[in-house]
């Protein structure tokens, strides 16, 4: 039997290793210290102090996991008010009807099975399921859940553990399947979270989760994915061992293309499951790539400094030429950028988003850059417009480009380029 860590981690400073315990942590890169991306202030909490957290990633020389190393609570980062919606971005919707595809088909599933989605936002996801016939239930824990609930999504409001488990097997009977999409990374109870999925499952149900994948993070130098919201950068191999601590079995994985590179694992509920080659493969991927050698991890560093460097002297050079300087799209990732690089509402102005946003009129966390209407773009022809949602960058230029935007387009990572479309 393996000692089993204490994978319910306490708030504040995080001195091991969520997944195997270990106390072999090597930092990866200090990001100092900074706000809670997705806690917008508003124009009148402008004149009120806002708290800042360290921001510090880390990896495991036992398992490879890569984690930050301080905690918050999950109910002051995932608030009531929680501006995120994964229904309004058009690329995400297509992914998200692919990945629903590809379960049924994967899984063989059935009309009338219950599929539940933990952290389900506004129900997009849930919503291609239950077009295929399954029963369907959201658990999500911001008021993001009552969006869903007009849609026609059952949601149940509430974060999920092993209470809520129980209650939906009361209600609903237990799950066929149950979904994680970029959430199963922002669990700090990962112990409850797994117990919850043990009681919630059929003996012969499956567990998908899908979050950043160390390995794209790494290789494409995504510094701008650490943010406090994601307490762990998953590897493979810190995936399989995880589960061997539950009555779980890590069945087969795959690297997909959302969030500029994702890892998807299907988990299978009981010990001794079958295993499918795409794990041992993966796994001799990350070892090739070098994922257990700190040298891979000071590349990474070098790339974000150079990052830094090039956007902050970009927007410099424009202030001192007089050359307008903005974004365009506002996901949690840009407050991880402009904080590190320090880009300011006195370099970039402003922020535009899609007139459905929920962050309209509100203000970037620590920088305070107004979110503004993207049809301002349009109307103001700035000379350069940097793409700060850059992993979907080419298709949002296309966009822009369709809707008559002139500006120069910045992508600002994993390398500093202006776009030639």
């Amino acid at each position: 039997m393996l000692d089993t860590p204490n994978h319910d981690i306490p708030s504040g400073k995080l001195k091991c290793c969520q997944v195997c315990g270990s106390k072999r942590l090597e930092l990866v890169i200090d990001l100092g210290h900074q706000p809670l991306c997705d806690s917008l202030p508003s124009e009148t909490q402008l004149d009120a102090p806002e708290t800042s957290y360290p921001l510090r990633q880390v990896w495991c020389r036992d398992c490879t996991l890569s984690q930050i190393d301080y905690v918050i609570p999950g109910e002051v980062v995932f608030h009531p008010e929680y501006p995120y919606r994964s229904g309004i971005t058009k690329e995400l919707a297509i992914y998200q009807d692919a990945f629903v595809q590809d379960a049924v088909s994967d899984l063989a599933l059935e009309s009338g099975q219950l599929v539940v989605d933990i952290g389900s936002n506004d129900g997009t996801l849930l919503s291609g399921f239950k077009q295929r016939g399954m029963r369907v239930l959201g658990v999500e824990p911001t008021n993001i859940a009552r969006i869903a609930q007009e849609q026609g999504i059952d949601t149940l409001q509430a974060f999920f553990d092993e209470d809520t488990a129980q209650k939906i097997v009361e209600t609903h009977g237990h799950a066929k399947v149950a979904t994680a999409t970029n959430v199963f990374a922002h669990v700090a109870k990962l112990g409850s979270f797994i117990r919850g999925l043990e009681r919630l499952l059929a003996d012969d149900g499956v567990f998908i989760l899908e979050n950043h994948y160390l390995l794209d993070v790494i290789e494409g130098g995504q510094f701008d994915t650490i943010y406090h919201e994601h307490l762990r950068t998953y590897s493979l191999k810190s995936i399989v061992k995880l589960f061997e601590f539950f009555d779980f079995t890590c069945v087969d994985a795959r690297r997909v293309s959302r969030y500029g590179g994702n890892i998807r694992v299907y988990v299978a509920k009981g010990k001794g499951r079958p295993v499918k080659p795409s794990i041992a493969k993966l796994l001799k991927a990350e070892d090739d790539f070098g994922l257990s050698r700190p040298e891979c991890y000071a590349g990474f560093r070098a790339l974000a400094e150079k990052v830094k460097l090039d956007l902050l002297n970009l927007a410099l050079d424009c202030k001192e030429k007089g050359l307008s300087f903005v974004g365009n799209s506002c996901p949690g990732r840009c407050s991880t950028l402009l904080n590190y690089v320090g880009i300011d509402r006195m370099l970039m102005p402003y922020i535009c988003e899609q007139p459905t946003s929920l962050k309209l009129g509100l203000y970037l966390p620590g920088k305070h850059i107004p979110v503004v209407d993207n049809e301002r773009l349009i109307r103001e022809q700035p000379d350069y417009v940097v793409l700060l949602a850059w992993h979907y960058g080419e298709p949002i230029a296309a966009q822009l480009r369709a809707r008559g935007l002139k500006s120069k387009l910045v992508m600002p990572m994993p390398e500093l380029r202006i776009l030639s479309i």
